[in-house]
């Protein structure tokens, strides 16, 4: 710890912290996943294992003050696009997380990542993160009531803000906002327990008889993977969407988190990323074994850096607090949907910040961007806006005469993602 210039309270501090920034995704992806089919209290057990085990993972072997667990995108993608939208069987979408998961081992330990970041385009890139964002932005806003949806014509309205819904997450929302403007931990946490409070007032939440008691059994999503979806044209783009959001999450968490917290070097380099690479990669192949749709470095460690966290003690006390949590699942289930959206609008909203970075005049750079954000919004999926993304991007290099830009992978890979658009729309 000395050579990284803390101390032990120091890091136990940024522990609690980075738990408190985090403790809200405890509530949001058992509540995503079983949107899905999943029982609610196994997911929630097996999101806290997760957390907890890779982190403590994180913590030991790579020695670095960043935590791993579920992220919303993937949950979401579980519980709403694959089971809703394409009507898998949940077990059949836990098959393409780990096969996603499995991808990305042999890629850290092969060393070629280099190969995959030359391979995707940065404005798919971008494009990406900001297609998922709005995504899950909207359905924080659906699940609150503040956007009504048409079943006909799955045209979008504004909900009735007279309901107690919307009114829970406008106050959620709010403090969220409030918090997080003031740099305070945990603001996230702080928005749902105060829609939830007001959900109280409302008669929506309703406590628990037992606040506190033994965590449900993790049975009911344990070992339940079923690959046979992974081999089907449809899941080539969910595929991809797992295992670029998880890869390109975790190189840009890990330099974003580490440059905060002084571990990288001149050029922005972080020492031994191959390690929590390692990490992640299999916390993204045996996290759905357990029932979640993998594990990933959270962007919620930033708050442990913030706090002057510099080592693995960071993500070992976070872990701690994890399996202790594990105690007071019945509180966290207790708390409503409508009480969880201000996490999903905000969270969302970050997520397509990632616009900001796109510049350029070129049509190559903007068009794939956005039309892959209208596909998403008009689909309701954005298995089907990365596809529409990928394919306009080589067509667009194609016919403006800059075919140099298409590398030979993306080519091959845009071919099948072109017939799975066919078959989306000849369904």
């Amino acid at each position: 710890m000395a050579e990284r210039g803390t101390t032990l309270p120091r890091e136990a501090v940024a522990g609690l912290t980075t738990f408190m920034a985090s403790a809200y995704l405890v509530v949001v992806i058992p509540r995503l996943l079983s949107g899905g089919g999943m029982d609610q209290g196994a997911a929630t057990t097996a999101t806290l294992i997760v957390m907890a085990l890779g982190s403590l993972a994180m913590g030991l072997y790579a020695n670095l003050p960043f935590i791993v667990g579920p992220g919303i995108g993937g949950a979401a993608l579980l519980g709403i696009t694959l089971t809703q939208v394409e009507h898998l069987p949940w077990p059949s979408a836990l098959g393409i997380a780990m096969a996603s998961g499995v991808l990305f081992t042999l890629l850290t330990i092969t060393g070629a990542r280099g190969w995959v970041m030359r391979l995707v385009p940065r404005e798919i890139k971008l494009g990406l993160g900001a297609s998922i964002g709005m995504f899950i932005a909207l359905l924080g806003c659906r699940d609150a009531g503040m956007v009504a949806v048409n079943a006909k014509t799955n045209a979008l309205s504004l909900g009735d803000f007279s309901q107690p819904g919307p009114q829970m997450a406008l106050v959620g929302l709010g403090v969220a906002v409030a918090l997080q403007a003031r740099r305070v931990p945990g603001a996230i946490l702080a928005g749902i327990i105060a829609a939830a409070a007001l959900g109280a007032v409302l008669g929506v939440t309703h406590a628990p008889a037992m606040p506190l008691g033994l965590p449900p059994a993790i049975g009911p999503v344990l070992g339940h993977v079923d690959w046979a979806a992974v081999f089907t044209i449809r899941a080539l783009p969910y595929l991809f969407a797992y295992f670029v959001a998880e890869f390109f999450s975790t190189m840009g968490t890990t330099l974003a988190v580490g440059a905060k917290a002084g571990l990288t070097d001149h050029e922005g380099n972080l020492p031994q990323i191959d390690r929590p690479f390692l990490v992640d990669a299999l916390a993204s192949t045996f996290g759905p074994v357990l029932g979640i749709p993998g594990g990933t470095a959270l962007v919620e460690s930033a708050a442990g850096a913030s706090a002057g966290g510099r080592t693995g003690l960071v993500p070992i006390t976070a872990s701690l607090c994890y399996l202790a949590s594990l105690l007071a699942i019945p509180l966290a289930m207790a708390i409503p949907k409508q009480a969880t959206a201000p996490a999903l609008i905000l969270v969302g909203a970050g997520m397509m910040g990632s616009l900001r970075q796109l510049g350029g005049e070129r049509l190559e750079e903007t068009l794939p961007p956005v039309l892959m954000l209208l596909a998403t919004l008009i689909a309701n999926s954005f298995g089907t806006g990365i596809a529409v993304g990928l394919v306009s991007y080589v067509l667009t290099c194609l016919i403006g005469g800059r075919a140099r830009q298409v590398s030979p992978g993306l080519l091959l890979l845009s071919l099948p993602l072109a017939y799975y658009l066919y078959t989306t729309v000849h369904r």
